[in-house]
């Protein structure tokens, strides 16, 4: 019994040595926290990342989001002009004090969330998308699960204080990467320090004090309540790689500020993106019965790689490609791998894919192609 009680006492030691730092190796004071890079998605740190949390103004994040998409298929215009309800002009809390029946255009109603947190613009703007907020929150809740957040459930398109509305700061990030990487139009927005509205005669000022201070500052949205406490989803881009700080249940509005700095700080201090490419350029390879003689090769996504800076100078790229494919063969189809490496360690393997789709000879071509090879040499 004492042998076993020696090795399991080793054992914890071990694994308490193995186990990933938590909130001591960064000076983050949040409950939960999480630093991601945009492009590849990839988490640089967390701590409690999935525990279930109030999010309060960062809540507008996917309202943000459902209004951006909505701009960009076409379906709303930033010149639509918005007409606030007595509903949203009840809203209290953060707010542009819209009157009933009060007009602005789609893209003042916008700065007005992103500079100012307004609740009743949010509101509004989510009655305008949707008929009614009870429908825009479905629609929020829709684009949640599209997006994989598990840990989310929202009650309304503000982040005003709801039972039930909570998320986590790894869905916050997921979220919030959607919007910058896929609309970065946002930005017109997000990186506002002072306006106005209503022809001047009302000014705005970014609640995100990151955008006035931080190098490279792109956004996103803050947020407090007395029980959500004060919350942060920051993006700033330095030397082409944009990253995303979340900060949950912070003690006050600086330490929120300063714990996202500690964590993009330590992001752009550490990390970069590489551009990965073959040494050199792909061939295309044969194909076997095929309408077309080969198929040529390309990467698929991204051409970029994050690595920390010391990995930088010591790549090497090496490819390996089949010899030779049989027809029929689908375009995206993996045809070979490309493997990074820094000495020793295999930092990626990334899939080499056919660009285009190459058919396989019916009987009859087939028929066709032996007789002009006997009759016409070839």
């Amino acid at each position: 019994m004492k042998k076993l009680r020696s090795f399991l006492l080793a054992l914890l030691v071990l694994v308490s040595l193995a186990a990933p730092a938590a909130a001591e190796e960064l000076a983050v004071d949040a409950q939960a926290c999480l630093l991601m890079e945009k492009t590849t998605g990839e988490v640089l740190y967390a701590v409690n990342e999935h525990e279930q949390l109030e999010p309060a103004s960062v809540t507008k994040i996917m309202t943000l989001l459902l209004v951006m998409e909505a701009i960009d298929s076409g379906s709303l215009h930033y010149d639509d002009m918005v007409t606030a309800s007595a509903y949203a002009c009840s809203m209290g809390g953060s707010q542009i004090w819209l009157k009933e029946n009060e007009q602005m255009t789609v893209g003042e109603m916008l700065k007005a969330v992103c500079v100012a947190s307004a609740n009743d613009a949010s509101v509004a703007l989510a009655e305008h998308i949707a008929g009614s907020a009870e429908a825009f929150v479905e629609k929020m809740n829709q684009r949640a699960a599209e997006l994989g957040m598990e840990d989310t459930h929202f009650v309304n398109p503000t982040g005003l204080p709801a039972e039930g509305h909570v998320t986590s700061a790894y869905d916050i990030a997921l979220m919030s990467r959607e919007l910058i990487l896929h609309h970065p139009d946002i930005r017109r927005f997000t990186t506002i320090w002072m306006d106005t509205l209503r022809d001047g005669e009302f000014g705005l000022s970014n609640t995100n004090k990151l955008i006035r201070y931080y190098e490279g500052a792109t956004g996103l949205k803050t947020g407090s309540t007395d029980s959500a406490l004060y919350c942060l989803s920051a993006t700033a881009e330095r030397e082409g790689m944009e990253l995303i700080a979340v900060i949950l249940k912070s003690p006050t509005s600086t330490q929120r500020f300063e714990s996202a700095k500690v964590l993009l700080n330590y992001g752009f201090a550490a990390y970069d993106l590489a551009e990965v490419e073959p040494e050199e350029p792909l061939t295309a390879i044969p194909v076997r019965l095929g309408t077309a003689a080969s198929v040529t090769v390309e990467m698929e996504g991204e051409e970029k790689l994050l690595v920390t800076k010391d990995k930088i100078g010591t790549m090497e790229v090496q490819t390996q490609l089949e010899t030779e494919l049989a027809a029929p063969v689908e375009k995206g189809q993996q045809v070979g791998t490309l493997t990074v490496t820094s000495g020793e360690e295999i930092l990626a393997q990334l899939p080499l894919v056919a660009g285009e789709t190459v058919e396989r000879l019916s009987y009859g071509q087939i028929f066709l192609r032996c007789l002009r090879m006997a009759f016409l040499g070839g």
